[in-house]
């Protein structure tokens, strides 16, 4: 998927809005939604903010058919909420493009179902797009700002330690949790007892979300994943149709010969 904003249906708008936020234009104001602790760290670790981006997608999810009785991937559900959180990260990476950005930090990508429909959802992403001061090459190998949904803080202490992000990873499951039989509700009825059927439904989803997200840490020639939060969502599917989704910021060594400070104890010390 190219980065060309026509493309991606960026709308004239915010093409306007993203002219104005380009460096060395007259009376430029940048934008952002670090917190000012945020903002003189990434400032500090030698990036400065270009301007507030952001991707949106509102999609409408397919419908699916399930056997109530097997525990099983819901294949149409897991594209659709992958595919449409990918529409919004790609849009908000080519308004940074469009800032000559290296990269977005503190990214936030969120959904919200609507109410015109349960099955119409928006899908959200937004960050601030930073450029680095020492001229340097940030973007991976994909040739796109790198995102990260680490704080500001987390950035500097990332960079600190000798580590750069490529970008945000990761990975979806919308699982279909079998329904007991009666035979099993009535023998574990009044007894301390593991449900093997419902355990092994959600671990199979939770490794899947997990192994998808680390797939896409392995196409960017990333060295590890931080920060990964793994979310299970019920949305409107149904009380026995769950999705996982698991995300990260995937980093890699500045220099080879980096090493890890080995920060200063300050109590304790005789």
């Amino acid at each position: 998927m190219t980065l060309d904003p026509a493309e991606l249906g960026v709308p004239q708008d915010a093409l306007d809005r993203l002219d104005e936020l380009k460096p060395g234009k007259p009376g430029r104001i940048f934008t952002s939604d670090l917190t000012v602790n945020e903002f003189l760290l990434v400032k500090q670790a030698g990036f400065t903010p270009l301007g507030l981006v952001l991707g949106t997608s509102v999609y409408h999810c397919g419908f699916q058919f399930g056997r109530w009785a097997k525990n099983a991937e819901l294949d149409v559900l897991s594209q659709a909420m992958y595919h449409a959180r990918e529409l919004a990260m790609t849009r908000m990476q080519a308004e940074a493009a469009l800032l000559g950005a290296d990269g977005i930090v503190a990214v936030r990508l969120a959904v919200d179902f609507k109410e015109w429909g349960n099955d119409t959802a928006e899908f959200l992403a937004v960050g601030t797009a930073v450029k680095a001061d020492d001229g340097a090459d940030w973007k991976p190998n994909t040739g796109r700002p790198f995102t990260s949904d680490l704080s500001g803080q987390d950035f500097w202490t990332l960079l600190q330690a000798g580590y750069a992000p490529l970008g945000m990873v990761m990975g979806v499951c919308v699982y279909h949790v079998a329904r007991r039989t009666l035979g099993n509700v009535l023998s574990s009825i009044g007894r301390n007892v593991e449900l093997p059927q419902f355990t092994q439904a959600l671990y199979e989803a939770r490794e899947l979300a997990m192994a998808r997200m680390q797939h896409e840490a392995e196409q960017l020639d990333a060295e590890g994943i931080v920060g990964v939060d793994l979310t299970q969502r019920n949305h409107s599917w149904g009380s026995h149709t769950t999705e996982f989704f698991a995300i990260g910021t995937a980093v890699r060594p500045i220099r080879a010969e980096h090493t890890i400070p080995v920060p200063q104890l300050i109590m304790g010390l005789d």
